[in-house]
């Protein structure tokens, strides 16, 4: 399970030897009223047990015993072998450090070998296997073991980084299979349950609710996150969460943490990705994106103003790759995407992962919001190879008063910084230095307006009321910044 925040590694149920120790606690077992679930393409009848009668039945607690029962047996647990690279040297003798000048005498180290374990659910009853990507991320030997006991040796069909989806397929005929349900209709506070192998314990059974969809993460931009509170911890990584009908509405990935354990804030990877991404690694062996060819940024309340929106809503267009798709339908700097393909943009989060999960060379309709009006274009969407990005997400900085000395950029600096027009400041102070202004970055636009001198500039800022927005060009990147008026 990988953690954020305080702790920012992928995190397996690893091992070089550690025992895991139980500790006593209190329970209190609930139990909903008893009924009968029906698993679907079976004809068998799962019937809950009757609640004990030390346990009285409690209105309105769901009972997940038949999601259980049905579909437990499709959730596997994935244990990889591998070896771990140590910093080039074995163990140190006493009193040896890297700092010792004879340090570089001693023989390089082989590595240290590594276990760790995961979670994994079978989608087909031929032996194929979603899990996480992290989970088999340089794994030598990765085996999987059913709630039957029996084992079997995986092969690794693909693996995807940016999306954290693998494949797996094991020797094995006749499986019990998982249900794969529609994420787009899950709905915040829906109860949702998760099963996997946390610290190796397998077909652990967790629930909680949705706690938010459409989740951006920073550094995971091709992914709107299922946001829970489900109790997962190492070694969930890559298990199934379930709705109440029993249906895998996503494949548990990341938890935001100080202590590396859970802490109420789990993010799941919506099935529909991943299924997604599971075809193209079977039928292709990669994944391709569609890519649309902007550095993006959020619209605050200051931004909003600058450009004359009701609302802070949208992804701001920073930069625009030249010779992009954006570049030829004829996107600029300033332009707030406020739709894209039929799809409603509110946050610039939203459009990385509407725009990866368009095929590429699709002619979509972008609805834009340019000189205080909607505009409508046509795009026809590029193919994003592995060190491109479909939209790079910037933050912007705080607002403040402006106050700043610029001056026109000499023919050498706009032949340096590849611009035919701009203002570069000389200094900065007060607002403008809170609002993220430095020295030597260039001023290229304000609200939305290109600057060619110091009194354009002024004339720009003279007629806006709150805020201007700066469009601001520092080495190879552009955002804009949105400085408050005094």
């Amino acid at each position: 399970m990988k953690t954020r925040a305080m702790i920012r590694h992928p995190l397996l149920a690893a091992s070089l030897g550690a025992a895991v120790v139980a500790l006593p606690a209190s329970a209190l077992y609930l139990y909903g009223s008893g009924h009968t679930a029906k698993a679907a393409g079976t004809s068998a009848v799962v019937a809950s047990a009757p609640a004990p009668s030390a346990a009285p039945a409690v209105a309105g607690l769901p009972d997940f015993r038949p999601l259980v029962q049905a579909y437990g047996p499709a959730v596997v647990n994935v244990s990889v072998r591998s070896v771990v690279k140590t910093s080039g040297h074995g163990r140190l003798p006493p009193g040896m450090d890297e700092g010792n000048p004879l340090f570089q005498f001693m023989p390089p180290g082989n590595g240290a070998p590594m276990r760790g374990e995961g979670s994994g659910f079978i989608v087909s009853a031929d032996g194929i296997i979603l899990t996480n990507a992290h989970v088999v991320d340089g794994a030598q030997k990765v085996t999987v073991k059913l709630t039957d006991r029996r084992e079997f040796e995986a092969s690794v069909i693909g693996s995807d980084a940016k999306s954290d989806v693998a494949v797996l397929k094991i020797d094995a005929h006749d499986l019990p299979v998982t249900r794969l349900g529609d994420p787009r209709t899950l709905q915040v506070g829906e109860w949702v349950v998760a099963i996997g192998s946390p610290f190796g314990l397998e077909n652990t059974v967790t629930a909680g609710i949705v706690s938010a969809k459409g989740r951006s993460l920073p550094d995971d931009t091709y992914v709107p996150f299922i946001q829970t509170d489900v109790a997962v911890n190492p070694g969930n990584s890559g298990g199934p969460l379930f709705n109440l009908r029993g249906e895998v509405v996503g494949i548990n990935s990341q938890i935001y943490s100080r202590s590396g354990g859970y802490q109420g804030l789990s993010f799941a990877i919506p099935i529909d990705v991943a299924m997604n991404v599971s075809k193209q690694l079977q039928t292709q062996g990669h994944v391709t994106r569609g890519k649309l060819g902007v550095g993006i940024q959020d619209v605050d309340q200051a931004l909003a103003e600058s450009f004359g929106l009701d609302l802070p809503r949208g992804a701001l267009v920073s930069s625009v790759e030249k010779g992009g798709p954006a570049a030829k339908a004829g996107l600029r700097e300033g332009d707030v995407i406020l739709g894209f393909d039929g799809q409603s943009i509110e946050s610039a989060g939203q459009l990385p992962s509407a725009v990866a999960a368009t095929d590429p060379g699709k002619t979509v309709a972008l609805q834009v919001w340019r000189d205080r009006a909607s505009r409508d274009f046509k795009i026809n969407l590029g193919q994003t190879t592995d060190d491109s990005a479909v939209a790079a997400n910037v933050d912007g900085a705080a607002a403040g008063r402006l106050g700043m000395m610029v001056r026109p950029l000499s023919p050498e600096e706009k032949q340096r910084a590849e611009l035919s027009d701009g203002l570069v400041v000389e200094d900065v102070d007060g607002a403008a230095a809170e609002a993220g202004v430095r020295p030597g970055d260039i001023v290229i636009a304000a609200n939305g307006t290109s600057v060619k001198s110091v009194e354009q500039l002024r004339s720009v800022v003279s007629g806006s009321k709150t805020h201007v927005a700066l469009l601001v060009q520092r080495g190879d990147a552009r955002v804009f910044l949105p400085v408050e008026l005094g």
